[in-house]
C-alpha cells in the first residue's frame, strides 16, 4: 500500500499545536500543498515568514463570527481542495451550572458552526473535481462522557452526526467522509494540564497501557484521507488503546 498526497491540496484547522501539528506534519512528508489554521496572529506571521512553500497558515478565530466570514471566503478563492481535516476545538471544563451561556455559544461556533461552513464551503469545490476527503475529529468523549464535559461532549456527538448526513449526502461525487475519535493524547496541553501521576493514573485505565502519541491519530487520519480508501464513509474510527471497551 502506498499512500502519496503529490498535487494534492490539504486543509488542516487548529495545526499548530498537538493533534492537528502532528496531522499537518505527516501531509507535509507525503507531499501535500497545505492550508493550515492557528489563532495566535504574532505565531502565524512568524510561520508564513519562515517561506516553507508547501504551507499556507491563516489566523482564525472559529468562535469570532467575522473572522470565520473572513476565512470561508479565502478557500472560496482556492480552485482545489482534496482533503479538509476539521480538527480545531475548544473545551470547557465547567459543571453544567457554571458554565456560562458565553461559554456554550463559544464552543459551539467553534467546535460545530466552523465545521459546519468550512464543510459546506470545501464540498462545493470537491464537487467540481468529483473527488474529496473529509475528515472530522470528534473524541472519545462523543461516545462516552463525564463530569465537566457538557459543551464539549455535547459538540463532539453534533459532529458525529453532522459526519454521517454528510457523507450521505456528498457520496454521489466521490466525496467520502469519516469522523476520527481519539482517547487520551499525549500532546503538550495533556502534559501542561495533568500532572504525571494523574496521566499515570488515566494510562492504568487504557488496556494498551498509555497515552497515545498525535502521530497516531495522524496516521489514521491519513489513510482515511487517501486514495486507499475508497469504501469508508460515515464512520467513527475510535483510536483509543481499547479505553471505551474496556
Amino acid at each position: 500500500m502506498k499512500i502519496d498526497f503529490q498535487g494534492k491540496t490539504v486543509l488542516v484547522t487548529g495545526a499548530t499545536r498537538g493533534i492537528g501539528k502532528a496531522i499537518a506534519n505527516e501531509f507535509a512528508v507525503l507531499g501535500a500543498s497545505l492550508l493550515l489554521t492557528g489563532t495566535h496572529a504574532a505565531q502565524i506571521k512568524k510561520l508564513n515568514a519562515a517561506g516553507k512553500k508547501d504551507r499556507k497558515y491563516f489566523c482564525v478565530d472559529f468562535a469570532d463570527a467575522k473572522s470565520t466570514k473572513a476565512f470561508i471566503t479565502a478557500l472560496k478563492k482556492e480552485k482545489r481542495i482534496d482533503v479538509c481535516v476539521n480538527n480545531a476545538a475548544i473545551n470547557k471544563i465547567d459543571l453544567i451550572q457554571d458554565v456560562s451561556q458565553k461559554d456554550w455559544d463559544r464552543a459551539m461556533a467553534v467546535n460545530l458552526r466552523a465545521p459546519f461552513l468550512i464543510t459546506k464551503t470545501v464540498s462545493g469545490i470537491m464537487k467540481k473535481h468529483k473527488y474529496g476527503r473529509i475528515i472530522n475529529i470528534a473524541s472519545v468523549f462523543g461516545v462516552i462522557s463525564k463530569p465537566k464535559r457538557s459543551p464539549y461532549t455535547t459538540t463532539k456527538f453534533g459532529l458525529k452526526g453532522f459526519t454521517v448526513a454528510a457523507s450521505n449526502e456528498l457520496a454521489p461525487y466521490g466525496i467520502l467522509v469519516n469522523t476520527v475519535s481519539p482517547g487520551f493524547v499525549l500532546t503538550d496541553l495533556t502534559k501542561k494540564n495533568l500532572s504525571p501521576a494523574q496521566r499515570k493514573k488515566l494510562a492504568a485505565q487504557v488496556p494498551v497501557g498509555r497515552f497515545a502519541q498525535p502521530q497516531e491519530i495522524a496516521k489514521t487520519v491519513v489513510f482515511l484521507a487517501s486514495e486507499e480508501n475508497t469504501y469508508l464513509t460515515g464512520k467513527n474510527i475510535i483510536v483509543d488503546g481499547g479505553f471505551i471497551d474496556a
